[in-house]
């Protein structure tokens, strides 16, 4: 048997040390998710969740006698994180720091690089910042990153410690003169006091009566409908009913002939791409979301949606306050017209003047990619994320096309010796409008008018005198204070939401059929705040601040100095309003008829977090507190009473149910008056429509009645 060869020894070769691989942080884990897609495995992608490190919450953390150093801590309940992070970062080669390209942004990039070289001294950190969330865009970011804006985070340091002088200066003395738990901000106490001072303008406005005339004319088949605009040669002044009958009986039975015919056409040209107070504007009066939600599903289109296999950011950076464009975006979005809309492009790029109070620091609002059409990417859309979609993809496509042309037709009627006035108007050419859908309004829909002569006689078919009273100043709305703000130089894009939250927040302000109203407490609030602190809630105070802290950014102004001349007379004013501002405490306290059902003793209604509670006047023996009553539960033989409550699982909205739930499940959304029903004896409720506006209308679902405004007494307690 020959014998077996000898066993050679193999080499083996020792495995290459693996590279590490380079951390990026971002603030959010849908951004995470969205970029880890795009880099590949030679990076780690993870989540700050926003701030890690801040002022303590319990106190100012703010040295005023010494440069106004902030004291910076790890916010409660992120220390577990930010141990991660630097446990990542230990394995890591690089760390880019990918935080929002604005103040809070960087100064998250700042306290987050502090902290991981306080622990690995010597590691590589930098920044990366980019306006969207797509492929191209986040390599991009990726080959160029740089040093941290420190301008930038000194302008972020600067806000917030002004804020906290105000703020944790402001507030004791309310806790103080008025009630526990209050405070007062810098920039939301000016947006109360425009509040407060539209209500009061609201409130004082007296509405005067007039009447307005329309006659109903018909040519052939053809009808159509002309206002009065002059009698006897003077224009229309129509006080009372009377005056109508006055005309109406001048003109009874004088042939109606077409006096005047002329047409013009007037150019109508598309508006620039979004901004973030433009977009939350439009979303509220077109789609009626709140600034809040507005910003909440932006961010989601931001940070990435999938569409099909992919994922991606399919809008560009929300929060902006330019509408530039970036070269890139307009040459594709001139493609994709040139393509789908070829006579609609004009010969060269349409060009937008930035606002010079902007910071321009970002791109408009826009899609990302163009040729994601709302109906392309629908399906992969929820409700609400389509809707705000569409609205910044045809602002968009539409910023980039011709200007529509509206030819407008207008027909004066003479009857006797008044005369009537028909407009009529119709696209001559649609323009921009060809993209134009959801943002369609009222005022573009076209009417038209019958071929005519001057001379001509129509048939008079009726007259419809209508009575009219006068409006007076709106209440702010979401919309119209944020556009308020903005003009006025108060606050940035990334503030306006936040804003009004926390004036909702903290009961200065309600929301009733989306209008801000000052409750009693925001108004006692703004009078001591105008009182004492005239030159804190002043408009132009705080614009002059924002640009200070726009100066600090541009390395045009030094914060600490900037601090010094504001706190020093601040300071003195706080400490005499502290001595000499009479006491409000209790006077917000109104007594009661109920009694508590635990002791005896009288209930006072009192004020609290979410508005006024019924609680026992025993206390702090007695801790009894009861929501107030407001109308008796209409369920046959129950007794409860309906009071108004809150639902944590729907994010705090009010309804309205019976006190002996769950014995009796009966709930409302609308909230009850002191008003009760002719017809059925249930209590009548609060509701709105844009046709109607507001009025009454019966709980009871057996029941059709409808409380007008002409029946305003009936049935009331």
């Amino acid at each position: 048997m020959a014998s077996e060869a000898p066993e050679t020894k193999k080499k083996t070769r020792k495995p290459a040390a693996q590279k590490k691989p380079t951390l990026v942080i971002v603030e959010s884990p849908a951004k995470a998710k969205t970029i880890e897609k795009y880099l590949g495995d030679k990076y780690v992608v993870l989540a700050s969740m926003g701030h890690l490190i801040d002022l303590p919450k319990s106190r100012m953390g703010v040295d005023v006698e010494h440069g106004f150093t902030p004291e910076y801590l790890t916010i409660r309940g992120k220390a577990k994180l930010l141990k991660e992070l630097q446990k990542q970062a230990k394995k890591s080669s690089a760390v880019l720091l990918a935080s929002d390209n604005d103040r809070e942004g960087e100064a998250i990039s700042y306290h987050i690089r502090n902290a991981l070289l306080a622990k690995l001294e010597g590691l590589d950190i930098k920044r990366i910042v980019f306006n969207e969330i797509t492929p191209q865009a986040i390599r991009d970011a990726v080959k160029h990153p740089h040093e941290l804006d420190e301008d930038k985070v000194n302008a972020q340091k600067a806000r917030r410690v002004l804020d906290r002088i105000v703020g944790y200066s402001i507030s004791p003395l309310l806790w103080k003169k008025v009630k526990n738990g209050l405070s007062a901000g810098r920039v939301q106490s000016v947006a109360l006091r425009l509040i407060c001072e539209r209500e009061r303008d609201v409130e004082s406005f007296i509405p005067e009566e007039y009447w307005s005339l329309e006659a109903d004319f018909k040519k052939g088949r053809f009808s159509f409908s002309g206002e009065l605009v002059s009698f006897k040669g003077d224009k229309v002044n129509l006080r009372s009913e009377a005056d109508v009958r006055a005309v109406m009986d001048a003109v009874s039975g004088a042939p109606c002939v077409a006096a005047d015919i002329r047409e013009t056409e007037r150019s109508i040209k598309p508006k620039p791409p979004f901004t973030t107070s433009k977009l939350q504007q439009t979303a509220a009066n077109r789609l009626g979301f709140t600034s809040k939600k507005t910003m909440q599903v932006a961010q989601q289109l931001y940070e990435g949606v999938n569409i099909g296999s992919t994922r991606i950011g399919i809008i560009t950076y929300m929060r902006t306050d330019s509408v530039r464009v970036s070269d890139v975006a307009l040459t594709e979005l001139r493609d994709y017209l040139g393509q789908h809309y070829p006579a609609e492009l004009p010969p060269e790029p349409v060009a937008y003047a930035t606002d010079k109070k902007a910071q321009d620091a970002h791109e408009a609002i826009r899609p990302t990619m163009v040729s994601y059409t709302p109906d392309s990417i629908k399906e992969y859309l929820n409700r609400d994320q389509l809707r705000l979609y569409t609205i910044i993809w045809e602002r968009f496509v539409a910023s980039q096309m011709i200007p529509a042309r509206m030819r407008t037709a207008t027909l004066d009627v003479a009857a006797g010796d008044a005369l009537f006035r028909v407009n009529a108007s119709r696209l001559a050419e649609k323009g921009f409008y060809k993209v134009i859908k959801l943002l369609a309004t009222k005022d573009d829909k076209e009417s038209a008018l019958p071929d005519m002569k001057v001379g001509e006689q129509l048939k008079l078919e009726g007259y419809r005198p209508e009575q009219h009273f006068t409006q007076g100043p709106s209440r702010f709305t979401d919309a119209s204070i944020i556009k308020m703000l903005e003009e006025k130089g108060i606050g940035r894009p990334s503030t306006y939401a936040p804003i009004i939250s926390v004036l909702l927040e903290r009961y200065y302000v309600t929301r009733e059929n989306r209008q801000l109203v000052p409750t009693t407490l925001g108004r006692m609030i703004n009078d001591i705040l105008v009182e004492s602190f005239p030159d804190v809630v002043d408009a132009g105070f705080t614009a002059g601040m924002e640009s200070m802290l726009d100066q600090v950014e541009e390395s045009k102004r030094d914060w600490v100095a900037s601090m010094g001349d504001f706190y020093g007379p601040f300071k003195a004013r706080v400490d005499e309003v502290m001595e000499t501002l009479q006491s409000y405490r209790g006077t917000l306290d109104e007594p009661s008829d109920q009694v508590c059902d635990k002791c005896g003793k009288p209930m006072v209604k009192k004020l609290g977090r979410f508005g006024f509670f019924l609680a026992c006047t025993g206390f702090p023996e007695c801790r009894n507190t009861k929501s107030i009553p407001l109308a008796k539960c209409p369920r046959p033989g129950c007794g409860g009473d309906i009071v108004a409550r809150r639902k944590a699982k729907s994010r705090g909205r009010e309804f309205y149910g019976c006190s002996r739930y769950p014995e009796c499940d009966f709930i409302t959304y609308y909230k009850p008056t002191n008003s009760h029903c002719p017809k059925c004896g249930w209590f009548l409720v609060e509701r709105f429509d844009k046709k109607r506006g507001s009025y009454k209308a019966c709980i009871n679902p057996a029941c059709d009645y409808l409380h007008s405004q002409d029946d305003e007494h009936v049935g009331e307690d």
